[in-house]
């Protein structure tokens, strides 16, 4: 690989590799723990910020040419971004012991750049997969019953999503020849577009296909649902705006998860689970801009998930923190935690502010994009969409979360509250000052877009400051309205997940039915005739015991007994009637050695 680029993979591949090797007392030093941690995103950043767009990193292999490093705008945002939240990731979780958080999580991170930076259908497959087995076990590293079974539901998923991207770039290999990442034209789609298209939108938990995702987040560790927040559907929005910009589908499925997501966020009980629909949310502003394609929307897609991954790793690290010192995160048992957790909940409504899109936050400067885009596209019902989805963001992440977890008409939280490492608040801090400095600088992350736009997209318009104020404001009277009906109730909400056990179920059933049926007439069987003939085998044993095994055993026993009788009688201890015997027998045995030589 040329020197002039450093792989931000290679950075997290030699950390994973080292963390096992290490000394185990000095690895529970946590300033060379938190220290050694920071060096592969450090790494990763700098390289990112210092190279040219240009293609890096050609390996030959089996007759083909895998492009580790094509560096464009497109994915030096992306990369820009996964550096910079690996970063506080990597503050904010340094107080972890366990080595398997950190091999786990750097793991995936080396997947998620590997996909960004990946020139061809292959290398970005290969990366694709590795992705996967690093953040099914950062699931498992919550140690808990339910992330066992939610890892391995994940893993079930991401695997059916990886064969169907896998059987679509092997066809369009058989087809074309090549394993090339580019475009793909709507118009003249083949099968291997669509197998493709339906793998990238696993990962990016399109509806129905997303029900991993509420299922697996708020089981994973506290630190590692920072990174999952992250990457997987990121990484699945990069390869969407890479390869299928101005699908048409993408457009309505995106609006449909905006909604969608928010509807399930309104009546969640678990906070994370409600961060976990509300990514479903967002990700549908980006695959809708994605799908109607055009420059603004493109780049709305795009800042949008960069504003994303800061507000929501965020969101992320402030519910993470009250499980840290709580031990829950079920806003039936929260309340009054403003009191014990003030800086927390500082945090928490910086980032849901950014993502409920309030002005001087970067929510506010990425979802207009879209939505504006949207409009000057003449998808009127789409942007409309993408507003009440708005709506339901501010009334679910922005009031009723914060409003159960840290007041919820409690004085103070009465149980016991564990103090937090120092580490934790850093790196909510740092999130949460980069979601106001966008906000109130949106050229710093515009002046990264990659798309080309006839007129530069300008937020802070009056109209646009006064829309999102009154929708806000609106939404905030709803909530006032309806806050006693919403009131969280401690169940599991099941969405698609219904028709997925459904299809288990039934699967089960038509499977067991006929084995079981089989195994009953096979009892009966055995029942009528096996059982017979195994008696009937017994009797006959049991006679040749007695007739055969006896007799033999016995009579050789009873000669024996005789024989011995006569020889006791034989024994009369007196010495003439042993010379007597031996006379007698010598005399036998002349006699018949004399008639028959």
């Amino acid at each position: 690989m040329e020197t002039s680029f450093i792989h931000p993979s290679m950075a997290f591949l030699v950390l994973a590799a080292l963390v096992p090797l290490i000394p185990k007392d000095l690895w529970l030093n946590k300033a060379f723990r938190g220290s050694l941690a920071l060096c592969a995103p450090l790494i990763a950043l700098a390289s990112i910020m210092a190279v040219e767009p240009g293609m890096y990193g050609t390996l030959h292999y089996l007759d083909q040419a895998l492009v580790l490093g094509r560096v464009d705008k497109l994915s030096i945002v992306f990369g820009q971004v996964f550096a910079v939240i690996a970063c506080v990731g990597a503050i904010y979780g340094m107080h972890v012991e366990d080595k398997g958080h950190y091999v786990c999580g750097s793991l995936y991170v080396a997947g998620g750049f590997g996909c960004v930076f990946g020139g061809d259908l292959l290398t970005v497959f290969l990366f694709w997969e590795l992705m996967s087995i690093g953040s099914t076990f950062l699931i498992w590293q919550a140690r808990t019953k339910e992330s066992v079974g939610a890892g391995f539901r994940y893993f079930v998923y991401h695997t059916v999503g990886g064969l169907f991207l896998l059987a679509g770039l092997l066809l369009k290999y058989k087809a074309t020849g090549s394993f090339a990442f580019v475009g793909a034209d709507p118009q003249s789609a083949h099968l291997y577009d669509w197998l493709i298209l339906l793998g990238f939108c696993v990962n990016a938990a399109v509806v129905p296909l997303h029900a991993w995702l509420p299922d697996a987040y708020p089981r994973a560790s506290i630190a590692g649902a920072v990174y999952m927040c992250a990457f997987t559907t990121k990484t699945a929005v990069y390869v969407l705006a890479r390869g299928f910009a101005g699908w048409e589908i993408l457009a309505v499925a995106g609006t449909c998860m905006a909604v969608f997501g928010v509807l399930y966020a309104c009546i969640e009980n678990n906070a994370r689970r409600i961060l976990s629909y509300h990514i479903v949310s967002q990700v549908g502003y980006m695959v809708a801009g994605i799908g109607i394609g055009t420059a603004m929307t493109l780049n709305g897609a795009v800042a949008h998930a960069y504003a994303h991954i800061l507000y929501k790793g965020l969101l992320f690290m402030g519910t993470g923190a009250i499980l840290y010192a709580v031990g829950t995160v079920k806003l039936n048992e929260l309340g009054g935690l403003a009191y014990k957790l003030p800086w927390v909940m500082v945090w928490y409504m910086v980032a849901a502010l950014s993502i409920s899109g309030m002005p001087l936050f970067n929510g506010f400067i990425s979802k207009t994009m879209t939505i504006a885009g949207a409009a000057e596209a003449h998808h009127t019902l789409l942007a409309l969409g993408m507003e009440v989805a708005a709506v339901g963001t501010f009334i679910s992440v922005g009031i009723k979360l914060p409003y159960f977890a840290f007041w919820g008409g409690k004085k103070e939280y009465v149980g016991e509250v564990k103090p937090l490492p120092f580490n934790m608040y850093i790196g909510m801090g740092i999130c949460g000052l980069l979601c106001i400095a966008q906000g109130v600088y949106p050229e710093m992350l515009y002046h990264y877009l990659p798309y080309a736009v006839e007129h530069h997209f300008e937020p802070w318009h009056i109209d646009k400051v006064i829309n999102s104020s009154l929708l806000l404001g609106f939404s905030g009277l709803a909530f006032y309205l309806t806050r006693k009906i919403i009131t969280p109730h401690a169940f599991l909400n099941l969405d698609f997940d219904w028709f997925y056990r459904l299809i288990g179920n039934v699967t089960m059933k038509a499977v067991c039915w006929p084995i079981s049926k089989v195994d009953d007439l096979w009892t009966e069987v055995y029942r009528t005739v096996g059982l017979r003939a195994l008696i009937s085998a017994g009797a006959g044993t049991s006679v040749f015991d007695k007739k055969g095994i006896d007799t033999v055993v016995d009579g050789s026993a009873y000669a024996v007994r005789d024989l011995g009788k006569v020889g006791a009688k034989a024994q009369t201890a007196n010495l003439q009637d042993y010379l007597a015997f031996a006379a007698v027998l010598g005399l036998g045995i002349f006699a018949l050695v004399w008639y028959f030589g």
